[in-house]
């Protein structure tokens, strides 16, 4: 099974992709498209079943492209997850005998997220709500989502009865994603409305959902967007109440808006927090690169240690400050505005990372480039923890390190996104010639 959920198949000696059929599963399927060394297919019949398939807990699921694992019972989820990383390592990394531990998971695997991002679908009257479908651009309208935690799932139940309303059609006429994050911490929600231009409409209905949306604590308006895909524009403007809401994770408290570049699983990264605490014994120095808000940096910081977090996103970078200051750890914390490969050759970098006996990574989805772990493996930081939300990347970027004369030591994944196929996976690297570095 691939990560997008997709079987595969062979007949007559081609690769066949299909949606539905779970490994160790017949099926009929129909032919649909035919390609040079693969083809796609949809499922006509199931034959027979796997031991290990669940039924499906959402009615669009195999529709709606938001998950691709709920045919699969939860224990074989985090196994066939811990094979993804281990796969990755083997045939990309070129790691043989490799231990990757079996995969964290969650108490629940249903309603996680904290964060959602809705389409707007103009071509309805009144406007739609929903998710992109399945390897499409075709809008699945969503009345309710079972892996939204349950304040976000409320909202968005809201907005679609609100839908029809004068000041909020108008709105959602100029709309083309709604986006929407919940805190625990204190119960709240906030949404941004993303635009093309700055928009009146949204101005004018920012009222009206405060007032009828539950526990939404304050309106934005993104606009001005880089790319016809792109999600949240370079601008916003506050249109009512608070653009941000206050989180907590292992003690340490985050001031987060919907557009942060936050976690949207809080009890994983908890978990992930848990699984420092033994290496937290005493303070050390720490280089955090792509460190967003501070979300790691803080939680070091908090058992006495020194960081600093590089980060390219300067709205980011805004928002840890100010997470700092919330926990009074502005003294043990620097942040440095930039993107990674570049910021990595500047003097005030280079020296942290050559005092740094710690580096944490977690780096977006295409990994880390050249330049960077080149930097990492000139420095011989002794002890380096990467967090990754993408193994074949991750086990590139580990083949680069450990010719670089880093061992691994530790391979944890842990299960960030359930019922989807993604896996974030904790890896700890240590220098294996200490002595090179203290001569």
């Amino acid at each position: 099974m691939l990560a997008n959920g997709q079987g595969v198949g062979r007949a007559e000696g081609m690769v066949v992709f299909c949606f539905g059929p779970l490994p160790s599963e017949r099926a009929l399927v129909r032919i649909r498209d035919v390609k040079q060394r693969y083809a796609v297919a949809e499922m006509v019949e199931r034959l027979s079943d796997s031991p290990h398939r669940a039924q499906p807990f959402c009615p669009v699921f195999g529709i709606c492209g938001g998950c691709q694992l709920q045919h699969l019972s939860y224990a074989a989820q985090l196994e066939w997850k811990r094979e993804v990383v281990d796969n990755a390592l083997r045939r990309i990394g070129g790691f043989g005998g490799v231990d990757v531990w079996a995969t964290v998971g969650m108490s629940d695997p249903r309603a996680y997220r904290n964060k959602m991002s809705l389409v707007v679908d103009s071509r309805a009257a009144p406007p739609a709500l929903g998710f992109y479908r399945q390897r499409s651009h075709d809008v699945v309208s969503i009345d309710a989502c079972p892996v939204l935690k349950p304040r976000l799932d409320a909202a968005l139940q809201r907005l679609n009865a609100l839908r029809d309303a004068a000041p909020l059609e108008h709105m959602l006429a100029d709309a083309r994603h709604l986006v929407a994050r919940s805190a625990d911490a204190t119960e709240q929600v906030v949404l941004t409305v993303t635009t093309d231009r700055r928009s009146e409409s949204a101005a004018r209905a920012a009222s009206l959902l405060v007032r009828e949306v539950p526990n939404l604590a304050g309106v934005t308006n993104s606009f001005d967007l880089t790319s016809s895909n792109a999600i949240l524009g370079r601008h916003h403007r506050t249109l009512a109440g608070d653009p941000s809401i206050e989180e907590e994770i292992g003690g340490v408290r985050y001031r987060v808006s919907s557009g942060s570049f936050f976690q949207v699983n809080l009890e994983m990264v908890g978990r992930i927090f848990e699984f420092f605490r033994p290496h937290l014994t005493r303070p050390r120095r720490l280089v955090d690169l792509y460190c967003g808000v501070g979300t790691f940096a803080l939680y070091f910081a908090k058992y006495g240690w020194s960081v600093v977090g590089v980060e390219e996103n300067a709205h980011a970078v805004a928002e840890a400050v100010v997470n700092a200051r919330l926990n009074g750890l502005e003294e043990r914390v620097t942040f440095v505005t930039g993107r990674v490969e570049e910021a990595i050759g500047t003097a005030k970098v280079r020296a942290a990372l050559s005092d740094a006996e710690v580096l944490f990574l977690d780096p977006p989805r295409k990994g880390c480039d050249e330049v960077t772990l080149g930097a990492i493996g000139d420095a011989r930081v002794p002890d380096v923890w990467y967090l990754s939300c993408d193994a074949a990347t991750l086990a590139r970027d580990l083949k680069f390190l450990v010719a670089k004369g880093y061992r691994l030591e530790i391979v944890q994944p842990f299960d960030m996104f359930p019922q989807t196929g993604h896996v974030e996976t904790l890896v700890r690297l240590e220098y294996s010639d200490l002595v090179s570095r203290h001569h």
